[in-house]
C-alpha cells in the first residue's frame, strides 16, 4: 500500500517529536508543527532525509558546532536554523 502525503505527514510529525534527544525532540518537534502542512513532496524528501541522520549530528549542524553537509544545504535546512535562531 502506498503512503499518503497526509500519512507521511503525519509520521514525520512524530518521528519530529520522538528523536530521543529532548533539544531535537522539541525543536524539531516544534519546526514540524509550523512547517510540516506546508511542505510539498520535495521538501517532505528532503526533511524525511535530514531526520535520518544520527540525533548527534543534527544537534551540531542547527548550532554551527559541524558544518553542514553538502546533502542537507537546502531550504528545508534553512527553514530548521531559521527556527532555531527564532528567525522563522
Amino acid at each position: 500500500m502506498t503512503e499518503t502525503i497526509e500519512d507521511r505527514k503525519k509520521r514525520l510529525f512524530y518521528l519530529s517529536h520522538h528523536r530521543g534527544q529532548v533539544e531535537n525532540d522539541i525543536l524539531l518537534g516544534r519546526f514540524a508543527r509550523a512547517y510540516l502542512h506546508q511542505f510539498d513532496e520535495a521538501s517532505l524528501d528532503a526533511y524525511e532525509r535530514f531526520l535520518g541522520e544520527a540525533d548527534v549530528d543534527i544537534w551540531a549542524w542547527i548550532t554551527g558546532m559541524q558544518p553542514l553537509p553538502p546533502r542537507h544545504d537546502n531550504e528545508v535546512f534553512a527553514l530548521i536554523r531559521a527556527e532555531a535562531q527564532g528567525k522563522a
